[in-house]
């Protein structure tokens, strides 16, 4: 179900009998929301807005396109592309969301308590511009490919990340503050990745650079000490793979070429 309609911009200053009209794509049959949804509230100018939604929207897709103030509050799980080319404003999921999470977004907050899945603020395939800024901050776990061809901004998981984290990454931050799988910064050319936890082994196209005490992600200081790498060399990559050096003591054969 595609749900592009479902935005503070699209909402602004109209009537919930005007919101009710908008139209939503249910396959291929085109509805109005006023018939999936049950619609409440009061006209308000975009700054203003906030749309709650409440049920099951595991399979309602593109919540939040392209929005650009406002808040969106969701209570319950969500389909993919949230948020996608997001502008502004500020998206929160009390629950799971499904791939494509922040898909080329530019700016804004989107906060997710719940887990995600792959491609979180990655672009379409064959396409070489990921996230562009703005943050995301995922409380659970998420998927591979986490912030492909990322050039801008911030994603912070508080849980585990699957496979190529940072892949094709530009700039930009990507934060897990659990385990990672492997392939981590995969050909990145730069940008910073901070794994907290485990991760099974370091791509032989980083070379480290040193063991930092501590590490700054955005106006932070986490506590190490960490390993720091540098790659990937196969890209004439200048990133910044860190790792935490207590728990990857299968990494220690690395000091030798300090």
């Amino acid at each position: 179900m595609g749900a592009e309609c479902i935005t503070p911009d699209a909402f602004a200053e109209k009537s919930t009998d005007e919101i009710a009209k908008l139209t939503i794509w249910e396959g291929n049959r085109k509805k109005t929301l006023g018939e999936l949804f049950r619609v409440d509230g009061e006209a308000s100018p975009i700054k203003e807005l906030a749309i709650q939604i409440s049920g099951d929207l595991s399979r309602v897709r593109r919540i939040g396109t392209e929005m650009s103030a406002g808040k969106i509050m969701i209570n319950g799980n969500v389909g993919m592309h949230l948020g996608e080319e997001m502008k502004g404003g500020s998206i929160t999921v009390m629950g799971n969301v499904d791939s494509w999470v922040g898909s080329m977004m530019r700016e804004g907050i989107i906060e997710i308590r719940g887990n995600t899945c792959d491609y979180v603020g990655a672009p379409y395939r064959g396409s070489p511009s990921g996230m562009r800024g703005g943050t995301i901050i995922i409380h659970g776990n998420a998927g591979n490919e986490v912030g492909c061809y990322m050039r801008k901004g911030l994603i912070e998981i508080r849980g585990n990340v699957g496979q190529f984290a940072g892949i094709h990454m530009r700039d930009g931050t990507i934060f897990v503050k659990g385990n990672s799988e492997e392939r981590a910064g995969a050909q990145m050319a730069g940008g910073k990745i901070v794994i907290c936890g485990y991760i099974p082994s370091i791509l032989p196209t980083f070379n480290i650079y040193d063991v930092r005490p501590n590490v700054r992600v955005e106006k932070q200081r986490v506590t190490g000490p960490f390993y720091r790498f540098v790659g990937d060399i196969a890209e004439d990559g200048k990133g910044r793979l860190v790792v935490s050096q207590p728990l990857n003591k299968h990494l220690n054969f690395y000091e030798k070429y300090l």
